[in-house]
């Protein structure tokens, strides 16, 4: 029986979706971790050139090279180490070399990339929507991740996602592809004149260039229709989240918080139960 036969059957999609998401979610563990030390290297590089500095060196460093490692005693991660939430649980969460705690992020973000992928599926049918979405999702976890750790949102990711939305829309696999480009466009300008009116009234700047991009790639994928839905949720996300923080991690409120998570969620909800979301608010109001 050919395998895309066996994938038209919606239970099986969700699981093979699932245990592809695992795989897909120890991935993105390494783009997070990984990406933003590429990033500063890369600034150094370009730093050190335009002040005619001799340039700094490092040891290699890509999303595939050198093999995964433990931070504490740089003991190499090996296969049988690296198997999605298993290993982690095998290893009671510790290093196998030195027994240091390994974060528990790293299992969560498999297990939610596993599950998100697992909904998707069952979402969608087999097809190309479900895969696309399955891309889009990849890219807005390691987004999440990478922001909540740097406060910063990569252009190697932001706009590869932008220009992503617009093709996937070509054929109006989620909006009309007139949506879509609207979408791009009034989703950077909606963050872009916030930014610059909170700047004109306070004198500091309120988020970075990379949400005003995030929203654009949402609006890509999503049509210009989805905005005030995803622009409404990533507030109430965002406040819900930040008063978590500041009662029971006990943050200080002048720590600055990012608004890329929050946008994620909010693109990620707004995907699967948008249409059926602003048409019961749309019900309410008529």
């Amino acid at each position: 029986m050919s395998p895309f036969v066996l994938l038209a059957d919606p239970a099986t999609f969700a699981v093979v979706a699932g245990l592809f998401g695992l795989i897909i979610g120890s991935f993105l563990n390494v783009v997070i971790h990984r990406l933003p030390t590429m990033m500063e290297r890369d600034w150094a590089m370009q730093c050190a050139e335009l002040r005619n500095e001799a340039l700094p060196t490092f040891d290699p460093l890509t999303l595939s090279k050198p093999r995964s490692r433990c931070p504490k005693c740089g003991h190499g991660i090996t296969a049988l180490e690296n198997i999605p939430v298993l290993s982690w649980l095998v290893l009671r969460g510790r290093c196998s070399a030195c027994r240091n705690p390994i974060s528990p992020r790293y299992p969560a973000v498999e297990l939610i990339t596993g599950g998100i992928f697992s909904a998707l599926a069952l979402h969608y049918d087999f097809g190309l929507a479900a895969i696309a979405a399955m891309g889009f999702a990849a890219a807005l976890i390691a987004l999440t991740g990478i922001d909540f750790d740097t406060q910063l949102l990569p252009d190697d990711i932001t706009l590869p996602l932008l220009w992503a939305g617009l093709l996937i829309n070509i054929p109006g696999t989620f909006t009309t592809l007139k949506s879509a480009v609207i979408g791009a466009i009034a989703g950077y300008l909606a963050l872009w004149a916030v930014y610059w009116g909170f700047k004109l009234a306070t004198g500091k700047e309120g988020m970075g260039y990379g949400d005003f991009k995030l929203l654009a790639a949402l609006g890509a994928w999503l049509g210009w229709e989805m905005l005030p839905l995803t622009i409404l949720l990533s507030s109430f996300v965002g406040a819900l989240i930040g008063l978590s923080l500041i009662v029971f991690a006990r943050q200080g409120r002048n720590v600055p918080i990012p608004f890329g998570p929050y946008l994620a969620i909010a693109g990620m909800i707004a995907l699967i139960w948008g249409k059926p979301l602003t048409q019961a608010y749309l019900g309410t109001r008529l």
